[in-house]
């Protein structure tokens, strides 16, 4: 054989050898994979689920982004609407062969105030159902997601189970489940059912109830039937008496018992408080009420005044009428009634006999029926609530390795957003609350006797910055500055006068008395005016305090 054949061969066996190894590869990926159903709704689900044609099914689905991200989901686009969608599964799953995990996304992003967000998941056709017919009707293994109206709350776990005795289907609903997450994120609920009969339902990760589906403390109805029941033929003998106690036949009511007197008489020893106003009534017309403007007394009828509390009466022991108070009646025996004694004929409560269960039986491991679809069927108030991937898996490993890439990373986003907005909101609330506060403090401010010229206008700015607190700087400066204005009048406004009255009682004198006199008088007159003035000033400045503030 030449050297060139030698390495053609070669090179044919390097070929076949990288060949086989990728088409390992592909089994050995193709065995790790225990994805049985995966949607992530990246494309639109028009071709893929089929829509209800049931007349009460109006609500519209949508493919739509989730608030904030790039990710599609399937939308419940309308309030107080039915919906129901379905997706067939290319064969049927079992849930009888090892572990089985079910597990979607769903985002309340308007809330849940009455309403499902579960998934139904179907049995197959042949049980009497059809896609386009999908309703509440149509037959499923488990109903799985949350529920909130009303009292109701809680992540329904619910198993449809055959009784192999009757053939009768039975929905057995997990006890105590948990309850819903109340904010507008995206959460991940997933079920685990187990070989063990063990079942777990987690919300974001985090196991929230762990039940045993053969315990009659996890579900009820319990999956096995109590081995004995009531005797439905079994009836109380006419003669059974039920009464622990009886009226004691020979007790006899005593001569002295008066069933006539009252529970309360009068209090003969109380005395009328000193101070009582009688005169006085305990309510007043409210003497500050005016008739509104708009007041029809043809229509409305003549206005009277709301009542208030006479304040005369806050001083004194009490107003109106004195009437002596009542108190018990120490005579007081009510009706006579025989006493109770042990009844001698007592047989206990009647209770049918226990009879063998026809319909009990015994089970290893629930009777599964095989999952040929998902269906979205519900009712609801709210809009907003955004379905997103749905998965079916054999291992927890699987599940959770799709909450970490695809629900974690909304859910962070989602959190920190959250987080701010509340942050903003507390800033905003303390801030309110700090406006008031100084609000508060510039109306005392603007109280102050110096003040009075200018309170108007001071009770004008307050009340508008009230009105819009996004003034409040521009307006607490508008009054710092009037404040400093006065002050620096009081300061320079006062030298200025006692130099002025300094050069005026020089030049009188050297004057004449009577010019003196005259002098003296015209700038008294001059002084008196100016401080009239500012007196009449003072005297009309209303106090003003606006609608919205109460005179202190």
């Amino acid at each position: 054989m030449g050297r060139g054949t030698q390495l053609f061969v070669v090179g044919v066996l390097f070929l076949v050898a990288c060949s086989s190894f990728r088409q390992l590869c592909a089994s050995s990926s193709d065995d790790d994979d225990h994805t049985i159903f995966y949607d992530s709704f990246d494309d639109s689900f028009e071709g893929r689920w089929i829509v209800s044609d049931k007349e009460e099914y109006q609500g519209v689905w949508k493919h739509s982004k989730s608030e904030g991200h790039d990710d599609y989901g399937l939308l419940v686009s309308e309030k107080a609407r039915k919906y129901a969608i379905v997706k067939e599964l290319d064969s049927p799953v079992s849930l009888k062969d090892g572990t089985v995990v079910l597990q979607f996304e769903t985002r309340l992003q308007n809330g849940l105030e009455c309403g499902g967000a579960y998934l139904k998941y179907l049995r197959p056709q042949e049980a009497g159902w059809k896609a386009k017919e999908f309703d509440n009707g149509s037959p499923y293994t488990i109903m799985f997601g949350p529920d909130k109206c009303g009292a109701t709350n809680k992540v329904h776990f619910i198993l449809k189970h055959k009784n192999p005795k009757n053939g009768e289907y039975v929905e057995h609903h997990l006890k105590f489940p948990p309850s819903v997450p109340s904010d507008k994120l995206s959460h991940v609920y997933t079920a685990i059912l187990k070989p063990n009969n063990d079942v777990r339902i987690l919300i974001d990760g985090e196991e929230k109830k762990k039940a045993n589906f053969l315990s009659a403390e996890d579900f009820e109805p319990p999956l096995i039937p109590a081995k004995t029941i009531p005797d439905p033929d079994d009836k109380k003998p006419e003669d059974w008496d039920e009464r622990a106690q009886i009226p004691d036949p020979n007790a006899v009511k005593p001569d002295d018992w008066d069933e006539d007197a009252p529970m309360e008489i009068e209090d003969e020893e109380a005395v009328k408080p000193e101070g009582w106003l009688d005169d006085e009534p305990e309510e007043i017309d409210d003497p500050d009420a005016a008739k509104p403007e708009d007041w029809d007394d043809e229509e409305d009828g003549e206005f009277e005044a709301p009542k208030i509390d006479n304040p005369k009466c806050e001083s004194a022991p009490g107003c109106g009428e004195w009437k002596k108070p009542m108190k018990s009646n120490p005579a007081y025996k009510g009706k006579w009634s025989a006493p109770f004694i042990d009844n001698p004929n007592y047989k206990g409560i009647w209770k049918p006999q226990e009879i063998p269960n026809p319909n009990y039986f015994e089970l290893e491991r629930p009777d599964f029926e095989p999952v040929a679809a998902i269906g979205i069927e519900i009712w609801t108030m709210q809009d907003g609530i955004l379905f997103d991937n749905v998965l079916i898996a054999k291992d927890e490993k699987t599940a959770e390795s799709y909450r970490e890439t695809t629900w974690k990373p909304k859910f962070e986003v989602e959190k920190e957003k959250q987080k701010a907005e509340d942050l903003a909101a507390d800033s905003d609330s303390s801030l309110t609350s700090l406006q008031q506060k100084v609000f508060d403090i510039l109306y005392k401010i603007a109280d102050l006797p110096i003040l009075s010229t200018y309170k108007p206008k001071i009770y004008d700015l307050i009340e508008k910055g009230e009105k819009q607190p996004n003034l409040s700087i521009g307006i607490l400066v508008s009054i710092v500055v009037i404040v400093f204005t006065v002050i620096l009048k009081l300061i320079f406004g006062g030298k200025k006068q006692a130099r002025v009255e300094t050069e005026k009682t020089e030049v009188a004198d050297t004057s004449k008395k009577t010019e003196v006199a005259d002098t003296s008088n015209n700038h008294g007159s001059s002084g008196d005016n100016e401080e009239e003035k500012e007196k009449k000033e003072d005297t009309a400045a209303p106090r003003r305090r606006g609608g919205s503030r109460r005179e202190t």
